[in-house]
């Protein structure tokens, strides 16, 4: 599985196309164009026509379906944020059996819920499940942890880069780990010199 991780953001700064798309919300083009996100506990899929170099990114909230009756942010569901990135994709000409993802987020950010019972995890589980079902196959993923991603998209070569922004429960687990290990060093015996 392919991982790219990046150490700066200046690059993305001094590209002139850049969308940016918040929960709920999904992009697609063939133009070049940088398409940026943050995530949490949300997911990313980046959908791409590698042939035709058309593509396209969404930010998953929740992977239920949505309340019909507040069917106002249907791409906030990750049953309507794929077929929504999908169908946009494909009338911008792209070929649903060409195309490639590239997925991740899934963060457990709530230092109170379990990882099992995490809605990361039941994104991430959905996103998985709809590509393998959809013949759509996964060149790279990066999911769970307890840190936020932010992810920049290059439509023109599919090239997905990652940075990790350090939460405050990783930064808890660190600190955590130090104090550990300083509890230890201290409960051995140390060496003994008995002078007169």
């Amino acid at each position: 599985m392919q991982k790219t991780y990046l150490k700066s953001v200046e690059p993305f700064k001094r590209e002139v196309n850049q969308v940016s798309i918040g929960i709920g919300e999904y992009f697609a083009t063939g133009q070049k164009v940088v398409i940026h996100t943050v995530l949490g506990s949300c997911v990313a899929v980046c959908i791409y026509d590698p042939e035709r170099k058309i593509g396209g990114m969404n930010h998953i909230l929740m992977p239920s379906n949505p309340d019909i009756n507040k069917y106002d942010a249907s791409a906030r569901y990750g049953i309507n944020a794929m077929e929504l990135l999908i169908n946009a994709i494909m009338r911008l000409g792209g070929n649903r059996k060409a195309m490639v993802a590239k997925t991740f987020g899934g963060a457990n950010m709530l230092m109170a819920v379990s990882q099992e019972n995490a809605v990361g995890v039941k994104n991430v589980e959905f996103v998985v499940d709809f590509l393998r079902e959809e013949k759509i196959k996964i060149l790279a993923r990066d999911f769970g942890g307890h840190d936020s991603r932010r992810i920049f998209f290059h439509v023109a070569s599919g090239e997905v880069y990652l940075k990790r922004v350090r939460s405050m429960k990783s930064l808890l687990a660190a600190e955590q780990t130090k104090l550990n290990r300083i509890q230890e060093q201290l409960g051995e015996p140390g060496d003994i010199t008995l002078f007169d």
